[in-house]
């Protein structure tokens, strides 16, 4: 196999996953009509570290292929949004969210060096997603209505991208991205299926 068709599989099965990665998680939340265990500070966070390195993306040109998942995981975060505010009666709090989504990403690619700054803390922005979705397993110690299907597609598409990062642009900042939110959501991954089976553990001593 050659790497020319090794680095289109893995952007075409990463677009393919990207296209389904939430669906689990959403359809979880519309069956509980609970957004136990899912934090609103971690997905708020992972939709403005999207919005900035898609932004970054697309203002420097790189490569489409190497990005396009990130306006359907965007829409994705969008439904999962909506649905945690309304199940925790926060829906009108959802404008709020609108105008300020908008009005940054307007603000990212007025002048270079606001897209370039943001992108340096774009690591950051995503381990502190992580992290907030992480301080909430191990506040509650519940599980609760997190998908574990969705954190072990998102650890797959962005270990596929620490791939086509290397062997497309080489872009240092964005590698040390998807090495940090591959490890982190392995972590979540690891957390969510702890917490489901000392909650099992839990039921049965009951």
């Amino acid at each position: 196999m050659t790497s020319e068709t090794l680095l289109h599989i893995a952007n075409v099965s990463t677009l393919l996953v990207c296209m389904v990665l939430k669906f689990p998680q959403i359809f979880v939340l519309m069956r509980a009509k609970s957004a136990t265990g899912v934090s609103l500070k971690s997905l708020v966070l992972e939709l403005v570290g999207y919005i900035v390195f898609v932004t970054y993306q697309t203002y420097y040109d790189y490569p489409p292929p190497t990005y396009l998942e990130y306006p359907i995981l965007i829409a994705q975060d969008v439904v999962l949004l909506l649905l945690i505010l309304l199940y925790k009666s926060r829906l009108r709090d959802s404008l709020i969210y609108t105008v300020v989504f908008v009005v940054g990403w307007r603000l990212l690619t007025v002048e270079k060096w606001i897209i370039d700054f943001a992108m340096s803390l774009c690591t950051f922005i995503s381990a502190a997603s992580k992290f907030a979705q992480l301080q909430c397993l191990w506040k509650s110690k519940d599980a609760g209505q997190v998908s574990a299907l969705t954190w072990g597609l998102a650890c797959y598409t962005c270990a596929t991208r620490i791939y086509t990062t290397i062997a497309t642009t080489g872009d240092m900042q964005v590698l040390l991205r998807f090495i940090t939110t591959t490890s982190l959501n392995m972590w979540v991954l690891l957390s969510v299926f702890y917490y489901r089976r000392n909650g099992h553990n839990s039921m049965k001593d009951d």
